[in-house]
């Protein structure tokens, strides 16, 4: 049948108006125009569109069909026309931004904000990362970027790294390894390890510290919010770990302590972006924005190697 947008655009016409000639006028085009547009229209569908020999002027119940399929199908197309120009003047577009370290968004709150007074006509979103591959969801064009600790190879997607942290062991103000002078992976076999509700091998303690060393803990307890997470250590339940940065508050407050794993576990925060973004005048400013204000606002991180 092959419809197109101009058949829609006559059906909703048509619609709105008492006369064919009335029609013509509100679409700016000659009757003789129009009676041939419709015509064709008629032709494709094989149907009547509209009575002409009611006054005023009606549909058929075919019309009737196609115009409340218009009615919703060409306010959508004016939106995407309307969002398309302004990605090409470099005014606006979409930002869909996911978390993957999960620690938590406090650190890029500065970020968002100054964007959104600089680019206040890009659409700006988050989306949460537990229930979903977020990469994955980069790669399919549902997200605009993801911050992730663990860049994994794929097809068009680029890594900015952000900025270096090192992952804290969290621990109550009483337990006993306060005690040892260095946190050894097979110190935690006997310990019960609080995470994010993530494959382990996602976090770093586990990628970093326990893996190499072929050890896992006694018992794995998972939670959402990094607060209930500070709770549950300091109140004995099991140890956790967190970027030295997200740490600090709690540790300020004398809700909990730290202490470094091994040597030290250091790794990289990236943004991960689709490489046709990357032209992108918004997304060039985001992702300065994200190298550059963490600087600001977080102690204890790095610029990348």
């Amino acid at each position: 049948m092959n419809l197109q947008r101009k058949h829609l655009e006559l059906i909703h016409a048509l619609y709105h108006s008492e006369t064919l000639a009335a029609t013509a006028s509100r679409l700016h085009m000659t009757p003789s125009a129009l009676s041939h547009q419709l015509g064709e229209l008629e032709t494709r569908m094989g149907l009547a569109v509209v009575n002409r020999k009611a006054k005023p002027l009606h549909l058929t119940a075919a019309g009737k069909r196609v115009y409340e399929t218009a009615s919703d199908i060409l306010p959508r197309f004016e939106r995407l026309e309307a969002d398309l120009t302004r990605q090409v003047s470099g005014l606006g577009g979409r930002l869909n931004i996911a978390i993957d370290c999960h620690s938590c968004y406090l650190w890029l709150l500065p970020t968002l904000n100054q964007f959104r007074r600089q680019w206040p006509e890009v659409e700006l979103d988050l989306s949460g990362g537990f229930s979903f591959d977020s990469l994955q969801a980069l790669v399919a064009g549902d997200l605009d970027v993801v911050i992730t600790a663990d860049p994994e190879p794929l097809n068009g997607i680029s890594y900015i790294p952000l900025f270096q942290y090192e992952s804290m062991l969290i621990l109550p103000l009483d337990h006993p390894l306060l005690q040892e002078k260095e946190i050894r992976a097979a110190m935690l076999k006997d310990q019960t390890l609080i995470i994010y509700p993530v494959p382990p091998r996602k976090m770093d303690i586990f990628r970093l510290f326990l893996r190499p060393a072929d050890v896992e803990p006694a018992q794995i307890r998972h939670s959402e919010l990094t607060v209930m997470m500070v709770a549950l250590v300091a109140s004995g339940r099991g140890l956790c770990s967190l970027p030295n940065w997200a740490a600090d508050e709690y540790i300020d407050r004398n809700f909990v302590t730290a202490r470094s794993l091994g040597q030290g576990v250091f790794n990289t925060l990236h943004a991960a972006v689709r490489e046709e973004s990357l032209q992108l005048s918004y997304m060039q400013e985001f992702l300065w924005l994200a190298k550059d204000l963490p600087f600001s606002t977080l102690k204890g991180i790095a610029r990348p190697a």
